[in-house]
């Protein structure tokens, strides 16, 4: 049995091994997800971002169990930094959720952003694709947690839930940052500690200054650690799913993801096939030499590279 076929029954290995080919870049991965898109768009997609400290990975572990209960299968894809030396993800996510890797109805994966600026990793949308097809429930992204830059979850996400904490101090910063405007549903963790009335009414002022909007984002108080309204949460981001389904919308944010992810592999690969060339002619060399002395500007050494592919 081929890998395509041993993934269309659920099994677990030629899941992971798909996804290890996508982030090696091999062609072959690609080629298998072209055969088997059709099968694909089945599963709901959680992006979970937040500041680091949050507690978003235990969240995650703890939603993923509600889920289980409810008989779903979920497939985790954790963002973790990468290592500068391995290229490898260096937090390890699965070790905060080590008891959930023996579930079979649990797929876990940790990816590291290797340069990604906007907190997920390249792979990403290929690990998602091959997890909708290997036939999970719900799809969970865990994002790096690194602050503004987290906006990429948006491009990928159904819905997202946006995690804070009292007294972490991104609170007012992350109103500030604009990053609070993606959120679908936000979750205040560790809200057993002193503060969390006070951050969930910082969260309500900000929501109140939008009022054309047809649906306001609940802020919910959970505590993870200690398995508290876990399952108010739930329901709350299975609201934010009907409420996508009945008013239309849930087509046209996938529409929007399906242009961004077009835009966003042609981006990849014109980068790819302009830096091909520009290090073959030794050109990005001579451009810069030229830009540093004066002889040249960057505007006009940037038509010079894009003259590589006309």
């Amino acid at each position: 049995m081929n890998i395509e076929e041993r993934l269309l029954k659920g099994d677990k290995r030629a899941c992971a091994r798909l996804i290890t080919m996508l982030e090696n870049n091999d062609p072959e991965a690609i080629e298998i997800i072209k055969r088997l898109y059709k099968h694909s768009g089945n599963a709901y997609v959680i992006g979970i971002t937040g500041p680091p400290g949050s507690g978003k990975s235990t969240l995650t572990d703890k939603l993923t169990k509600e889920l289980r209960k409810r008989d779903k299968r979920v497939g985790i894809i954790a963002i973790d930094p990468t290592s500068p030396f391995t290229g490898g993800a260096i937090l390890g996510d699965r070790i905060r959720m080590s008891d959930l890797a023996l579930d079979e109805g649990v797929f876990i994966r940790s990816m590291g952003t290797r340069g990604s600026l906007g907190g997920m990793s390249k792979a990403t949308w290929g690990a998602t694709k091959v997890l909708d097809i290997y036939g999970v429930d719900y799809i969970i992204i865990e994002t790096v947690g690194v602050g503004q830059s987290e906006v990429d979850i948006v491009k990928t996400a159904d819905t997202v839930l946006m995690v804070m904490v009292p007294h972490l101090g991104d609170d007012i910063q992350a109103i500030k940052a604009g990053v609070m405007e993606i959120a679908d549903v936000f979750a205040i963790n560790k809200a057993d500690l002193d503060g969390a009335d006070k951050t969930q009414l910082e969260i309500e002022m900000n929501l109140d200054l939008n009022e054309k909007s047809d649906y306001r984002p609940p802020v919910v108080k959970v505590s993870a650690s200690r398995n508290e309204n876990i399952d108010q949460l739930i329901e709350k981001l299975m609201e934010h799913r009907n409420y996508l389904e009945k008013t239309g919308k849930f087509s046209e944010r996938r529409k929007r993801n399906t242009k961004l992810e077009i835009i966003k592999l042609v981006e990849e690969e014109l980068m790819n096939l302009i830096m091909d060339k520009a290090l073959e002619e030794n050109l990005l060399e001579s451009l810069s030499e030229d830009v540093l002395l004066k002889n040249l500007d960057p505007y006009t050494a940037r038509d010079k590279v894009l003259k590589l592919i006309k």
